[in-house]
């Protein structure tokens, strides 16, 4: 998506260790213009798969979901990286291996909210290692529910997770695929598509 890739071009900043910095358009502050724009894609890359939830990981893929949601006529269900007490005990739950915050999570999603009659978009702004795609992935599996497919903002092509996804034979559809990023000159390479 074009239009993403020149707003990363623009606002993204590149730190040591392959972080790229959005948070000044995805993760922090939040264009909702964009994220129009990307719902609008995935509506458009996922037509025809009669979605009947968006789901996501607290907390940085709310927002667009939230979009997403809106655009797909249907809800949205995160899941918790915590156990709560306005939760109720008969939940889904998995650990996530976070790139970003290093430190693994407890994230859970109430049976009511996740059924076997779900055909199920999952959405991320990232994906670089794949581990929170998997752990949705395996609550997905845990429901009984379908997976339609994943829609994810920003793939760091040069990590694995985009492999380990597609391996699976699941319908991936990333907006922006970084193939490399070098954050001494700040220059960021996109696949071609």
């Amino acid at each position: 998506m074009k239009l993403l890739e020149e707003r990363i071009q623009r606002d993204g900043i590149i730190r040591e260790g392959n972080v790229l910095k959005v948070d000044s358009f995805i993760n922090h502050q939040m264009d909702t213009e964009l994220f129009w724009e990307m719902a609008k894609e995935w509506k458009r890359l996922f037509a025809g798969e009669q979605i009947t939830k968006i789901l996501t990981i607290e907390a940085s893929g709310i927002g667009i979901a939230a979009v997403v949601a809106r655009e797909f006529q249907v809800p949205v269900v995160f899941a918790k990286k915590s156990m709560s007490i306005n939760l109720d005990n008969d939940n889904y739950s998995t650990k996530i291996e976070s790139f970003t915050h290093g430190r693994i999570y407890d994230v859970i999603v109430s049976k009511k909210f996740l059924t076997a009659s779900d055909r199920v978009l999952i959405i991320d702004d990232f994906l670089a290692n794949g581990c929170a795609l998997m752990g949705l992935l395996e609550l997905v599996e845990r429901a009984g529910a379908t997976v339609a497919g994943i829609g994810v903002a920003i793939e760091k092509g040069f990590q694995r997770g985009g492999e380990l996804i597609r391996a699976r034979g699941i319908h991936l559809e990333s907006l922006a695929i970084v193939d490399a990023m070098d954050a001494r000159t700040g220059t960021i390479q996109f696949r071609e598509k």
